[in-house]
């Protein structure tokens, strides 16, 4: 594989923190969303995958780091299953914190660590079918069942974008009774509970390993409180560096970003340019 160029951020702070990861990696922590950043979008997330080199490329940069982690609104035992992320060579240290950081799967133990459901999630589940019926938006949704949450997927809708604001309101009045909120996506709501985001998750996983920079990468309205932490932590002294997995359903994440690559494929190839760079 040829040496990889390494792209250069737009901002200041963005080229601060690349340089403070490039300058200590050992410090240095790298985090990920999955879907639509080390996987692409698909119609059926069950047959999301992650890039064919993105394990590869992780595997390569890893040992070099502080710490990897990936942060995902998935269950975080179906992003080690659909990423193949178990026993992977390099990726030994590999943290995977599921359910916006609810759940976490350490590669040391290969086991997953997680508190007892929210009760409104269970009576979500059971009166959904209804509201998707009341709000005559129940041919073309697909409800996906996340354990901890459920997501309302209107891709396969006739009229997505139609479809996905038409349920805005009834899924929010849902959750609302039941104490969970609703986190809007790429043609999707999930319902689920407060109080945990990946920005909570990542700030968390951040003070705890002690990390001297950090990288975080996402695409989506979710990783949105991953970069305010990125931004709180660089206020507070700590380099950081956003990068978005560029779409155009998304441009919230580009605005923001430091650094904007060309999805998974463009993701991978950041990840390989970090790990030709550090040798």
């Amino acid at each position: 594989m040829g040496s990889q160029s390494l792209p250069e951020p737009v901002t200041a702070a963005g080229r601060d923190g690349l340089a403070a990861l490039l300058a200590r990696p050992e410090r240095a922590v790298v985090a990920l969303d999955f879907d639509g950043t080390l996987a692409a979008i698909v119609p059926d997330p069950e047959r999301a995958r992650a890039h064919p080199g993105a394990v590869q490329a992780l595997a390569r940069l890893a040992p070099r780091l502080g710490s990897a982690a990936v942060i995902t609104g998935r269950p975080a035992g179906a992003a080690v299953r659909l990423g193949g992320f178990a026993g992977a060579p390099g990726l030994e240290r590999l943290v995977v914190l599921g359910h916006y950081g609810a759940e976490r799967w350490d590669a040391v133990t290969g086991t997953v660590r997680a508190p007892a459901p929210h009760p409104g999630v269970a009576a979500v589940r059971a009166e959904l079918p209804g509201v998707l019926d009341d709000s005559g938006a129940w041919h073309g949704t697909w409800v996906e069942d996340k354990g901890r949450a459920v997501a309302v997927h209107t891709r396969r809708a006739d009229d997505p974008e139609r479809a996905f604001e038409a349920l805005r309101a009834p899924l929010a009045g849902l959750a609302a009774r039941h104490g969970l909120i609703v986190e809007p996506g790429r043609l999707v709501l999930e319902l689920r509970p407060p109080g945990m985001d990946k920005g909570v998750a990542l700030a968390a996983y951040v003070r705890e390993s002690g990390a001297g920079s950090v990288l975080y990468a996402g695409d989506d309205l979710g990783d949105l409180a991953a970069f305010a932490a990125v931004e709180k932590l660089r206020a507070e002294g700590v380099p950081g560096t956003l990068v978005c997995s560029g779409s155009a359903e998304v441009t919230a994440l580009a605005e923001r970003a430091d650094l904007v690559v060309d999805g998974p494929a463009g993701v991978v190839g950041l990840l390989s340019a970090l790990a030709d760079k550090l040798g």
